[in-house]
């Protein structure tokens, strides 16, 4: 089982409901929580997971938090980051109304935009981006000026990115018009920045790159800066 970070003991006493800080501080001074069969003293800490605290000999543990899976739809000009110490913009600041602590799986860069998921649960999230799991991902990519079938071969095949070879990719030109192409471009795996690197190395640039799906999951209709939960259904399929 793996260690949590350690929380003070009557914040972790307030956090499972057993009463506010000042009285659960309180019962320590008064002897009445233990620590593994040790008497508590004001200034422990805990470990939530690995430690045994009890109250008057009966065990006290964290509720269990219930699952979150969301979509989110990326801006651009936000970070994918649940907080940042230059105040820029990040995701979280699209999501407080959650009553949970989401993370993001996976990372969208701070011009990019498009389907972000985001969940507090590590099976699921570790299920999406395992290389080994093979979950596609698609991409709608405006670059400048334009792509020939050269290029476009040697993304599929895959490309010399930081000293390693991309696994093989699926594109295809969707529009073409003077100075501009847009691409679908689809991977089977998530590096950092992939398609950006992808395209600087063939002299490309990329005017826009937004993510529009994850395995059957679709962006859809679902506006900049809105989230939703996700079904049941996409969940399972999503889990398979």
């Amino acid at each position: 089982m793996k260690s949590s970070e350690k929380v003070r003991l009557q914040k972790f006493l307030a956090d499972c409901g057993v009463a506010s800080r000042r009285k659960s501080e309180q019962m320590i001074i008064d002897g009445m929580v233990r620590v593994n069969g040790v008497m508590a003293s004001i200034g422990d800490k805990v470990d939530p997971i690995k430690d045994k605290v009890t109250l008057n000999n009966k065990r006290i543990s964290m509720p269990k938090e219930s699952k979150y899976y969301i979509m989110l739809h990326k801006p651009r000009g936000y970070i994918t980051t649940m907080n940042d110490e230059q105040n820029r913009k990040c995701v979280a600041d699209l999501i407080k109304d959650i009553n949970a602590r989401v993370y993001p799986i996976g990372r969208l860069d701070r011009e990019s935009e498009g389907l972000l998921l985001m969940t507090n649960d590590g099976e699921f999230a570790n299920n999406i981006i395992h290389p080994s799991k093979h979950i596609e991902k698609t991409y709608r990519v405006t670059i400048r000026p334009k792509i020939t079938e050269e290029q476009i071969t040697k993304m599929c095949i895959g490309m010399e990115i930081d000293g390693r070879e991309t696994a093989p990719a699926r594109v295809r030109v969707l529009e073409s018009e003077p100075g501009r192409v847009v691409l679908e471009v689809i991977l089977q795996e998530g590096r950092n920045r992939q398609i950006r690197k992808m395209c600087e190395e063939l002299g490309l640039e990329v005017a826009r790159l937004k993510r529009v799906s994850i395995g059957s999951l679709k962006l859809g209709m679902l506006q900049p800066g809105k989230w939703r939960n996700l079904t049941k259904e996409e969940i399972n399929s999503l889990k398979k």
